[in-house]
């Protein structure tokens, strides 16, 4: 029975991950804590790091926690929260600045509709340097109005 928990837990975690990262990126990135998201709109620097990166190190830190206090705390739950945590920073990382912006020249010849709506609306909310007035949206849950 515990399996089946873990399951769930570590399944919405990763899926609470994606209104979250929704939710972080609307409100905090492009409210309050815009000077660090920026450069990743319009970068004015020359090193391959944004500050923006410092979003994923803060997920890491909550993510690496879980583990800690499943380990030394004896807290059960905490790994299936700390590793939907980390899957879903993987996926981020992967589609996000692999697939997306191309940080690593890698998944560069993927075509298919989900990918061409991704990049079509990722397209739209950069289209914006500014903090105002970006469209929005999940990794994962993309409008259907971008699938073309």
């Amino acid at each position: 029975m515990q399996t089946i928990f873990w399951i769930i837990i570590f399944l919405s975690t990763f899926f609470i991950m994606e209104f979250n990262a929704w939710f972080t990126h609307k409100y905090i990135m492009h409210g309050f804590l815009w000077k660090l998201h920026k450069d990743h709109h319009h970068k004015d620097h020359n090193s391959w790091f944004e500050r923006n990166d410092v979003f994923f190190i803060f997920y890491a830190i909550v993510s690496m926690t879980c583990f800690y206090l499943w380990s030394y705390e004896n807290i059960w739950y905490t790994l299936p929260i700390g590793l939907g945590i980390l899957f879903y920073g993987m996926a981020y990382f992967v589609v996000h600045d692999i697939f997306i912006h191309q940080r690593f020249k890698w998944l560069r010849n993927i075509d298919n509709k989900y990918a061409r709506g991704l990049r079509r609306a990722h397209k739209m909310h950069h289209k914006h340097l500014g903090k105002e007035d970006g469209e929005n949206f999940g990794m994962l849950i993309v409008p259907f109005k971008y699938f073309k």
